[in-house]
């Protein structure tokens, strides 16, 4: 695990959503925030996923601690209120929320269902646009919106399917969100992942085999892990990052470069 300087992000609030468990790319990122300083709020989805959540709020100790379902206009709502309340404003937001029905995900694009199709954009893409609406007002002095995609979205990734429109309609809404947002100072941002292995991603089909090859086939012959993950949206939380927006930063160990 990377080195964090405890002070880099002291006195900043941040917002994860979409910590499942100790494997989740969320926990990565709201390990490192934590360790820089930064006082956080997490979310569990359910009521089935809190045990396993529990045992990270009791590790990380957030200030908040919410349920939320983003098919839930009210669970939102209710983070957002929460985080105004106690906080009065927030300077980081973390997206790291994707969802296919299994038998939309697992086959082919032609042959996935409407409602799936709609399911997976509303999940997996509009709730992050719904949330940097909530989150907005409350950066008063500017912030930072992380989306998590992959290569996918950009190229054919075979067994990757539904998830790479979705996940180009997610890169390409942070771009706008980027250019719409940037006079309040408030950066957007893509974080793109090599191949992890975590819940949401056991989903694909043979993806075993895709990060064998992501890690044989890469420039460096390495995987990058959740914490990589986090100490790259840390880093880019901070002052040092305040001219980067609208990218998609890969963190991949180069295996994006081979097309």
């Amino acid at each position: 695990m990377a080195l964090m300087d405890k002070d880099l992000l002291k006195g900043k609030k941040a917002l994860v959503v979409g910590i499942a468990n100790e494997h989740s790319i969320a926990y990565g990122c709201a390990k490192m925030l934590k360790k820089a300083g930064a006082d956080l709020a997490i979310t569990y989805l359910n009521d089935k996923a809190k045990p396993f959540v529990d045992k990270i709020a009791d590790e990380l100790e957030p200030s908040i601690y919410l349920k939320c379902d983003v098919t839930s206009e009210q669970n939102v709502v209710n983070v957002f209120k929460e985080i105004e309340n106690k906080w009065q404003g927030i300077d980081i937001l973390v997206h790291s929320i994707a969802f296919a029905p299994k038998k939309d995900l697992q086959g082919p694009l032609v042959r996935c269902s409407k409602e799936g199709f709609l399911m997976a954009m509303d999940i997996s893409c509009h709730s992050f646009i719904h949330m940097a609406n909530l989150a907005s007002p409350l950066m008063k002095k500017g912030g930072t919106l992380f989306a998590m995609s992959f290569h996918g979205s950009q190229k054919i990734v075979e067994h990757y399917n539904l998830m790479g429109p979705v996940k180009a309609a997610l890169e390409s809404a942070v771009r706008y969100m980027a250019f719409e947002l940037g006079s309040q100072n408030i950066r957007v941002i893509t974080i793109s992942p090599g191949p992890v292995k975590t819940r949401a991603a056991s989903g694909l089909e043979e993806f075993d085999k895709l990060i064998q090859r992501a890690q044989e086939s890469s420039p460096l012959k390495s995987l990058a892990d959740i914490f990589d993950i986090g100490a790259m949206v840390t880093y880019l939380s901070t002052d040092y990052a305040k001219n980067i927006t609208g990218d998609t930063i890969y963190i991949d160990a180069g295996f994006h470069l081979l097309g």
